[in-house]
């Protein structure tokens, strides 16, 4: 029997536990691309259009065929990407750590390398939901003109109809929103939300409050920022917003949703980790192969240029 590359590796088990339990409150991608396992490195994207979302007549009458259905389509082509970093703990750091309890510098190390490549995976989230080509014209606006912070501007107008514009079209209302650190101060300070708010007692706008004011279930701000070549900062989910219907525990790549994190079965993994005598250190190789990919698009309706 032919073995996949992961298969001939070492893995190290109580690593490899804690990467696959790894998560980062700062990074909110998965809310719009929630990781759905799968078992080939390549393939084509299930991909979904209204026919997906209907509600169907199921009856059967004596001696009718049975009606049939297809879930999606196969789109465009899927191809993971091995993401593989090695985190390094010098033998005299370990040997001073081990002096101190509660100080797990192999524990910590993988947490680190695994930060880099959740920021990684955050970046690729936002630029496939940022990108204003991958929606038609009904489902994106540009608020340049008419930006939450401007105070004669109702944020709620344009939360309406993005949800207008997705159920109109999916027969399913969104239940998330991702806005970006400038959509989100824009809605805190927004005289219109604030008006909402008065009598609450609450010193500031909390996404939990917008959950229940735009009535949808989930509500999350990206926070994360990243030094391009320049070493200037940029904000991982720039000044826009990504409203959507996603389907929250997938248990498999065909049920009908905005989008998907594709990645490979029992990834992230940590090899046994080995000696590297030049560097006096120990090693930690951490690898995991994945691909965010937009599932149905016309459940997304993107806002740019909110804040």
């Amino acid at each position: 029997m032919s073995m996949n590359p992961q298969q001939t590796r070492v893995v190290d088990p109580v690593l490899t536990t804690l990467a696959q339990g790894y998560t980062q409150q700062e990074f909110v991608g998965g809310a719009l691309f929630p990781r759905v396992p799968v078992q080939t490195a390549g393939g084509k994207i299930i991909e979904f259009g209204k026919e997906s979302f209907r509600l169907y007549n199921t009856k059967r009458g004596r001696g009718s065929n049975t009606k049939r259905i297809t879930f999606g389509y196969e789109g465009k082509p899927y191809a993971l990407e091995e993401d593989s970093l090695e985190a390094q703990v010098e033998f005299k750091d370990m040997r001073d750590a081990s002096q101190v309890p509660g100080i797990d510098l192999a524990t910590r190390s993988v947490n680190g390398v695994l930060r880099i490549m959740g920021l990684g995976l955050e970046y690729a989230q936002a630029s496939a939901a940022l990108d204003i080509n991958n929606y038609d014209a009904d489902h994106k606006v540009d608020l340049i003109g008419s930006q939450w912070s401007d105070p004669a501007i109702n944020p709620g107008t344009d939360i309406k109809n993005g949800k207008q514009a997705i159920a109109d079209y999916i027969g399913v209302e969104p239940n998330t929103i991702v806005l970006s650190k400038a959509a989100f101060y824009a809605a805190q300070d927004n005289p219109f939300i604030l008006e909402r708010f008065k009598y609450t007692g609450s010193e500031s706008v909390t996404t939990a409050m917008l959950a229940k004011l735009w009535d949808l279930e989930d509500v999350r701000v990206g926070k994360s920022i990243w030094f391009d070549d320049n070493d200037q900062l940029q904000n991982v989910w720039g000044n826009d917003a990504v409203m959507a219907y996603v389907e929250k525990n997938p248990s498999s790549k065909e049920i009908p949703s905005y989008g998907y994190t594709y990645e490979m079965e029992n990834n992230p993994f940590v090899e046994q980790p080995y000696q590297d005598r030049p560097s006096k250190s120990w090693i930690y190789p951490v690898t995991t192969e994945r691909d965010p990919v937009l599932a149905a698009a016309t459940a997304g309706y993107l806002m740019k240029n909110v804040g």
